[in-house]
């Protein structure tokens, strides 16, 4: 505040005023989000949703001086974007072959650690640099593809609410963005069970997509399980990933299971490390979600195929909220810093939109005491 507008506060006023507004922002969400925080909203060509869980340290509250842990520390955020965006639909698929970062030995590697360290221990919520984000000065140049989404406004919303209650959370912005309207709507997100008892309680009517992403994984995966870490694997792997990518995902499975058969079914005591219990698990995940990988489908339609925009969205709630020694008062001042952060990463400027209203601000007119008496 010095540096920037000149202003000497404490950092016990910043604070305190920080979890007033939080806490202000997740009211006005619920009683009265749309005439207090929104312009005139545009029903969009392309609506997309997305949801990611996340982390977030936090300490128990009234336990005197130092860092007293909730439980171990990290507990669950809820995260979500809505995107408006243009594209085209194609006749046939604009994209039929998968991009080359899919055929890069190091970054499939890379991608599945990340993965995999993020499913075992909720530490990391971002997985390493999409598609859409490995952009070369080359490609730069280039007009961005118009089958692929071009995004016009994004909002986030992000609490530590629970699935059904961030769940109401999100219809009510998508209402107020007025998705419900558009002709082309999307939901994207990983193989989390929530994600979809979200879309089926409220977004229905939207495309389910699994991310492609998280695909890759599970497919590298059964690759090394199959064939050891050897060239085979890596053969079978760019053989299945492409067949995914071009929505043959059924094919995919077949093969899987006749290498199941060749390795064996687990037991009913199979341990997590066994590879036969490993393998039946990626073949119950894609078998989970064959309906939503109908990639060539999306392409054809404009649709994205990718998370990348909800990893994105997360990696920048995580500049304000994850950091070395960083812990936030749970619950309110973790859920007041959500708000906040997620108000401020809105394109529609809704959080000075409802610092210039609220009670205080310079700009501000003060009304009369009887009009204060009666409001």
């Amino acid at each position: 505040m010095e540096r920037v507008v000149g202003l000497n506060v404490s950092t016990n006023t910043i604070e305190r005023i920080c979890l007033d507004v939080g806490n202000e922002l997740e009211s006005v969400a619920e009683e009265n989000w749309k005439e207090v925080l929104s312009g005139e909203a545009v029903v969009p060509e392309v609506a997309i949703v997305s949801f990611d869980g996340g982390r977030i340290r936090t300490r128990q509250m009234n336990c005197g001086p130092g860092v007293h842990l909730c439980g171990k520390g990290w507990n669950e955020t809820k995260n979500a974007i809505f995107v408006s965006a243009t594209s085209t639909i194609s006749e046939t698929d604009p994209e039929p072959e998968p991009p080359a970062c899919f055929f890069d030995p190091e970054h499939v590697a890379q991608l599945t650690e990340k993965a995999k360290t993020k499913e075992n221990t909720g530490a990391d919520d971002s997985l390493p640099e999409r598609e859409e984000e490995r952009i070369s000065p080359s490609k730069a140049k280039q007009p961005w593809p118009q089958h692929k989404p071009k995004r016009v406004l994004r909002t986030i919303l992000s609490s530590m609410k629970n699935s059904k209650q961030f769940g109401t959370q999100m219809d009510r912005e998508a209402n107020r963005r007025r998705f419900p309207e558009a002709s082309r709507k999307a939901f994207v997100g990983d193989g989390l069970t929530c994600n979809w008892s979200i879309h089926k309680a409220h977004f229905s009517d939207y495309t389910a997509i699994l991310d492609f992403m998280h695909a890759v994984t599970y497919l590298f995966q059964a690759s090394v399980i199959c064939f050891g870490k050897c060239d085979a694997a890596w053969s079978a792997y760019t053989d299945w990933m492409t067949r995914a990518w071009q929505g043959k995902v059924a094919e995919v499975i077949t093969q899987l299971k006749t290498h199941q058969q060749r390795i064996g079914w687990p037991p009913d005591d199979a341990s997590e490390d066994d590879p036969r219990e490993q393998l039946r698990k990626v073949i119950q995940y894609l078998e989970n979600n064959r309906q939503r990988m109908h990639y060539d489908e999306y392409r054809r339609q404009g649709l994205p195929t990718t998370s990348a925009w909800m990893e994105s969205a997360v990696k920048e709630m995580n500049y304000r909220i994850k950091g070395t020694e960083m812990f936030w008062n749970n619950p309110d001042g973790a859920e007041a810093i959500l708000q906040i952060r997620a108000a401020a990463l809105s394109d529609d400027n809704r959080l000075a939109r409802f610092l210039t209203g609220r009670l205080g601000s310079a700009t501000l007119r003060r009304s009369t005491a009887p009009a204060q008496q009666a409001a």
